[in-house]
């Protein structure tokens, strides 16, 4: 086959573009992860997370993926038997779910439309039942990439606190952290999960937990298994700059990079730049005649949107005219919501140009599908960029 001309565009929501300055940066030469000069980096980017994650804990890295780190917030923290509260946002939420369960931790799992984010109210009501404090974490996703729905985690802070009610608060950040507004330390949360290939620009292959004193006082009690995911040899090892096992040393030169381009521009441009890519999407959305996976406007994602196709027409057909056509790259209807939606992530390292190809690609490809539209998502989509 002939190679397509032109760049591939990667608009799933995740793994996301890799900047050529973090790709530069992973070229390096691989060092002595014993040495001073790996120590000097260890430090810089733990540091530079702990920013990111808008925290004065510790933040571990982990070489693995989001799932990975998943498995390590619940091992550490919880024990054989123990009783978990989650929320079907999405199939992200129910894949941890299912880990839990898989882990033997009894799962309160509070079944959800997957349109909508996690109701504060049923957490509280959940937890003010729990009057003998069974119930030992809360695990919501912040950010659910299944749907493009983000939930409002300080409001389900508020229904923790209101239930008055001791249990670990764990976040799933992993479409968010870097592109949407989070705030470990202000919000509360006792274990961030994060993971590298989404906001933070990166490939694959590293996991993120941010963890408050009260998780690692958890920790010390809690009684499943964990070897690899422990979070003890990270705490003894990390404050001198080192890892208890051999780490991802070219994944963490490519960190470094990446969290000085999110320090260049400034978080908060950061994130009002994919709050701006996001509306242009949804006015894009609008003026096709189509509807958004989410329905409550105060959820509405700034990593990725959602989208349902009119009846009688498949998603993923329309995904592979794109892909066949113009090299492009859509995210897929994942467990529930397979055959009659897609995703456009608008995530990462991408501007103006990059969403506007993006939304060209969709639209001629809504035509090439047969599939019907109202208007120009294009036109829309330029209009709310252009205004500024």
């Amino acid at each position: 086959m002939t190679p397509p001309a032109g760049r591939h565009f990667l608009q799933i929501p995740g793994p996301t573009n890799v900047p050529n300055r973090v790709l530069s940066a992973i070229a390096g030469p691989t060092i002595d992860h014993r040495g001073p000069d790996f120590s000097s980096l260890t430090l810089e980017v733990l540091a530079g997370l702990k920013k990111v994650f808008k925290t004065e804990s510790n933040v571990l890295v982990f070489p693995g993926s989001g799932t990975g780190a998943w498995e390590a917030a619940l091992v550490n923290t919880l024990s054989p038997g123990d009783r978990i509260l989650m929320f079907e946002t999405g199939q992200f939420a129910t894949l941890w779910c299912a880990m839990a369960r898989k882990l033997g931790i009894e799962v309160d799992f509070i079944p959800g439309d997957w349109r909508h984010g996690v109701d504060p109210a049923q957490i509280e009501a959940r937890l003010a039942e729990d009057s003998t404090h069974q119930i030992k974490a809360v695990a919501v996703v912040h950010n659910e990439t299944s749907t493009g729905v983000t939930s409002r985690i300080p409001e389900v802070r508020e229904a923790i606190d209101a239930a008055n009610h001791p249990a670990l608060f764990m976040v799933d950040t992993i479409s968010s952290l870097g592109s949407i507004d989070y705030r470990h330390d202000e919000w509360g949360v006792d274990v961030t999960v994060g993971g590298s290939q989404k906001g933070l620009m990166l490939p694959p292959g590293l996991g993120f937990n941010a963890v408050s004193e009260r998780a690692v006082a958890a920790s010390k009690e809690a009684a499943l298994p964990k070897s690899y995911w422990d979070w003890d040899g990270m705490l003894e090892t990390n404050p001198q700059g080192f890892f208890p096992y051999t780490p991802a040393t070219n994944l963490l030169y490519g960190l470094r990079e990446a969290l000085l381009m999110l320090e260049e521009e400034g978080l908060d441009k950061v994130f009002a730049r994919h709050d701006r890519f996001a509306a242009a999407t949804r006015n894009a959305v609008s003026a096709w005649g189509y509807e958004l996976l989410a329905q409550d406007d105060r959820e509405y994602s700034s990593s990725l949107t959602a989208i349902v196709t009119p009846e009688g027409h498949d998603a993923d057909n329309l995904r592979k005219v794109i892909l066949d056509r113009f090299d492009m790259s859509l995210g897929t209807g994942l467990g529930k919501v397979k055959g009659w939606s897609f995703r456009i992530g608008h995530l990462g390292d991408l501007n103006d140009l990059t969403l506007m190809g993006t939304i060209a690609g969709v639209e001629m490809g809504l035509d090439l599908a047969g599939i019907p539209r109202s208007g120009s998502g294009v036109a829309a989509a330029m209009e709310h960029l252009s205004a500024g």
